[in-house]
């Protein structure tokens, strides 16, 4: 892969840069600059702003046949000709086959996103079962983000919901340990999980080695597919224990056979020839799509998630879906079929099959049902799908009503496009943390949530005042350097504070202090007796108000200031644990993971290390003199 970046054209003077985002004939010229030293090869392109942010990522078979058809108006979306209009340089990677450009331009979308692509706006890692194998019994697990940990892994499962209903059989079904290596170690008898009957208790080796490795074998042949053959074998070992009158065996047998049953039991459509499968469906609606995913693995139902991808407004079914596909499984493996609402187009589909193989490492099949299970599945698919969109849209309407009314309550000049509220917490002044939170039209921004860890030295424990003065200076002073004119949609247009007069004063002052005033604030109080339903809101130089028990409006905010409070307490707690966690240890370069089990194994404790002479120290194994000088005079300053 070569990286190619050209300069800008030597004939457009700075002036006619600043000039392009006027319109779309500027933007067209600084693209036909481009073309000239433009190769006819395979790559990716990117549009950039005057700020450099990629407006646009796009691949192609050839650069300099696909880009020119930016520098011409027709047949181009006026969404694509404001993007256009935008554009003032562009960036060119040149990749060898097209499947490359592909893959790339997956990877760039979903590290950039570039504001007129169709994005996949979806940050949650999906969660797998793990088979470990850095132990000698094997233990079976939930897994969730980087596959770090040498095992085998099986997935992936819609939720996390989804994954522990299958875990919790999967123990019924093969007595597999489920505990940490740490507690396993340090067993003497069995846990309650042997005397439930799901976990054979290798820890206290109730079950040979060889037995246990059998189980293993049987839960991986399972996962992987081979869920009938486990399942004879299991009948027949049934059979055979009653035919010996081991009753009890044979009633461990049923019910291992029982569990299996649960897991592979379907509420609506049982795909009996389809082992490995994920079923895309796409319904696209008022300006809106919604993408519903069915994973399909081991002949088992894995569940579905729905995916809301934006900028699909004047796209069509192929094109959500080719974009889609390219984001989705950018980080994932692909199964071995993966079953579409719409076919792709002609040249998109056997170019995404390729790019899906070479990061599966074999066939994967791309396919439009048109008949059999495989189309009933994809018909309950859409059915979701559709039902999905009808919902977020209906929510979306119910979110937009609210926000009228709270610009009515609060006399703004519109709705409010982003609101975001804060908070702080913390215990007595420590581990002090401030929350903010953002809603908009579509709900909660959860990707757009910040915590500030508290860094003043200056202030007086427990001080909320100073707190907020810290939060919301450090939060607009980012927001003038990052988003200077206001382009980007970071900026809000409605800040609420849980707190009353004091907490709004101070948030006027910082903002009064960075010269912003066109930033509406507004303080919630609790009101009367602290009691929910009662609260005060001040705002500019109105009297304090309160709103109507009963008003929807008041219940929306009240939601708004709930989770800004669940956010900072939740951010607080998880703070306060790492710091109960942390160890005088940690504190000493060079003293890693291995090195600090060492000495806390050697001497109990952290304080007995302190305690520690120099010779105790350097009895350590792994700790040379020189590691130990370092470890005694960090306890012993001065000494």
């Amino acid at each position: 892969m070569t990286i190619e970046q050209p300069p800008p054209p030597t004939d457009m003077t700075d002036e006619d840069l600043s000039r392009s985002p006027g319109g779309f004939a500027a933007g067209a010229t600084v693209i036909e600059n481009y073309l000239r030293t433009m190769p006819q090869a395979p790559g990716v392109y990117r549009m950039l702003n005057k700020a450099g942010e990629v407006l646009y990522v796009g691949k192609a078979k050839n650069l300099k046949k696909r880009v020119v058809a930016y520098t011409r108006s027709q047949g181009l979306s006026l969404r694509i000709q404001r993007m256009v209009g935008e554009t003032v340089s562009m960036e060119i990677v040149t990749t060898h086959t097209e499947v490359e450009a592909l893959l790339l331009e997956a990877n760039l979308i979903k590290r950039l996103w570039p504001r007129y692509n169709i994005l996949l706006k979806d940050d949650k890692s999906f969660p797998y079962i793990l088979i470990t194998g850095d132990h000698d019994w094997p233990q079976i697990v939930k897994h969730r983000g980087a596959r770090n940990r040498k095992g085998e892994y099986f997935g992936p499962f819609a939720s996390a919901g989804a994954v522990n209903q299958t875990l919790s059989q999967l123990q019924r079904a093969f007595l597999l340990r489920s505990c940490s290596d740490s507690i396993f170690s340090s067993r003497s008898r069995p846990c309650l999980l042997y005397q439930i009957k799901r976990c054979s208790a290798p820890c206290v080796e109730r079950i040979s080695h060889a037995d246990y490795d059998a189980l293993v074998a049987q839960a991986r042949d399972f996962l992987s597919g081979q869920s009938q053959t486990v399942q004879r074998n299991l009948v027949s070992q049934m059979e055979q224990a009653s035919e010996d009158m081991a009753y009890e065996q044979a009633a461990l047998f049923r019910d291992r056979i029982r569990a299996l049953s649960r897991i592979q039991a379907r509420q609506d459509i049982n795909p009996h020839d389809i082992p490995e499968a994920d079923v895309v469906a796409l319904h696209q609606a008022g300006g809106q799509a919604c993408i519903q995913v069915f994973f399909f693995r081991s002949g088992c139902n894995f569940g579905n998630r729905s995916f809301f991808p934006s900028g699909t407004q004047d796209q069509t079914p192929e094109e959500v879906l080719a974009a889609f596909l390219g984001q989705f499984y950018e980080d994932k493996v692909p199964p071995r079929e993966v079953l579409l609402s719409h076919p792709l187009s002609p040249e998109d589909e056997p170019l995404m099959a390729e790019a899906l193989a070479i990061k599966a490492g074999r066939k994967v099949i791309l396919a439009a049902p048109k008949r059999g299970d495989r189309k009933k599945l994809m018909e309950h698919a859409y059915d979701n799908a559709r039902e999905a969109l009808g919902r977020r849209m209906a929510e979306s309407s119910a979110q937009h009503k609210l926000l009228e009314g709270v610009a009515e309550q609060f006399g703004l000049d519109r709705p409010p496009e982003r609101v975001e509220v804060y908070d702080n917490s913390h215990i007595q002044g420590s581990h002090a943390v401030g929350g903010m939170i953002v809603a908009g039209p579509e709900g909660f921004m959860k990707n757009e949530y910040r915590q500030f860890n508290i860094k003043s030295t200056e202030l007086t424990p427990g001080d909320d005042f100073g707190m907020m003065r810290e939060v919301l200076t450090r939060r607009f002073r980012r927001a003038q350097k990052e988003d200077p004119d206001r382009e980007r949609g970071a900026w809000p247009d409605l800040v609420l504070i849980d707190g009353g007069l004091g907490q709004l004063g101070v948030a006027r002052e910082v903002l009064a202090e960075l010269g912003i005033d066109d930033v509406t604030l507004v303080g919630i109080s609790k009101g009367p007796d602290r009691n929910a339903g009662r609260e005060r809101f001040h705002i500019g130089e109105r009297p304090a108000f309160s709103l109507p028990p009963n008003d929807p409006v008041l219940y929306f905010l009240q939601r708004l200031r709930d989770e800004a409070h669940r956010f900072a307490i939740g951010t607080h707690r998880a703070r306060r644990s790492k710091a109960l966690g942390a160890s005088p240890l940690d504190e000493i370069a060079g003293i890693g993971a291995r090195r600090k089990k060492a000495l806390l194994n050697h001497f109990g404790s952290a304080r007995g290390v302190g305690e520690a002479g120099l010779t105790d120290l350097e009895a350590v194994d792994g700790i040379s003199a020189t590691m130990a000088k370092k470890i005694y005079d960090h306890f012993h300053p001065g000494g």
